[in-house]
Parts: structure tokens; C-alpha cells; sequence
């Protein structure tokens, strides 16, 4: 299990290679990365800037992935954040999740990147030609990490 929080883009192949070395009973790597965009809510985003709180980032990471571990079946993760200022098709998080089958795998990889969505200390400025402006959160992105509350059904 591992997380960074960097300026530095990521090569995603290498990741996953890494994330599986010497686990040889891993039937199934799911992967997410996010990308900026360059139109939201109806502007066009010429960069993003993401500001942290560097410690209090990394520790919540750190949380969201062991909490991950500890509800579904999953052999490693990776997740890879980026902060500082990024344009349109850079690649800004990467979250990958090995498990010995894809459904715990799926399950783990979209329960991390809800979490991180709503309970990571970023804070996201975007670019546009009307001025700078602060994203503001989602209600779906809320809705999307509630749903992991909820008790199953059977």
C-alpha cells in the first residue's frame, strides 16, 4: 500500500507494473486516473492549481487507502495525487488496486477515489478567461461516498 502526494507527472504502466511485482496471486489490477479538464461547468480551464496541506494530505490518504484494505479483499494499492499547477490532459490522480479477483478490485479502486474525492484537503483554482475561481465541491461526489455508508443489500 502506498500513496504520494508530488508535482511530478506519473507513468501509469510503471505503477501498475510495480503495484503487482512478486504477487503472483493477483488476478485482477483496477485503475482510475483523472485528468484535467479544459471546460467546466460551461468555462474554458486554460490550468489548475491544487493547494494541500502537505502532512494532513498524506495522512488522510494513508487512512482512506487502510480503510480500503480493511473492507475488501484487496492485495496492494497505489495512489498517486498531484498537486501545483496542471493544464488541460495532465494527468492529476491515479488510483490503482490489485486483489486476487476484478470485483474487489473495482469495489476498492472506486471506494478510495469517492473518499479522496470528499475527504481529501485539497483545494482545486481553476483558470478561466472570467478570472480565477475555487472549484467548489460536488453534490455527487458526496452522494458517491454516502453510498458506502449505507448497508448492503442483499
Amino acid at each position: 500500500m502506498s500513496v504520494s502526494v508530488q508535482v511530478e507527472d506519473f507513468d501509469v504502466a510503471q505503477e501498475m507494473n510495480n503495484l503487482r511485482l512478486g504477487q503472483t496471486d493477483v488476478g485482477a489490477i483496477a485503475l482510475f486516473v483523472g485528468c484535467v479538464r479544459d471546460l467546466n461547468e460551461g468555462l474554458d480551464v486554460s490550468a489548475m492549481t491544487l493547494e494541500h496541506y502537505p502532512e494532513m494530505t498524506q495522512r488522510c490518504l494513508e487512512a482512506i487507502v487502510l480503510e480500503a484494505k480493511g473492507r475488501f479483499d484487496i492485495k496492494g494499492a497505489r495512489v498517486i495525487h498531484r498537486v501545483g499547477t496542471l493544464y488541460p490532459t495532465d494527468q492529476i490522480v491515479m488510483v490503482a488496486v490489485s486483489s486476487k479477483h476484478r470485483g474487489q478490485a473495482f469495489d476498492a479502486c472506486e471506494f478510495i477515489m469517492d473518499y479522496l474525492k470528499t475527504q481529501a484537503p485539497f483545494w482545486k483554482k481553476e483558470n478561466t478567461p472570467q478570472g480565477n475561481r475555487w472549484v467548489e465541491s460536488r453534490d455527487s461526489d458526496t452522494q458517491a461516498a454516502q453510498r458506502w455508508s449505507q448497508p448492503e443489500q442483499p
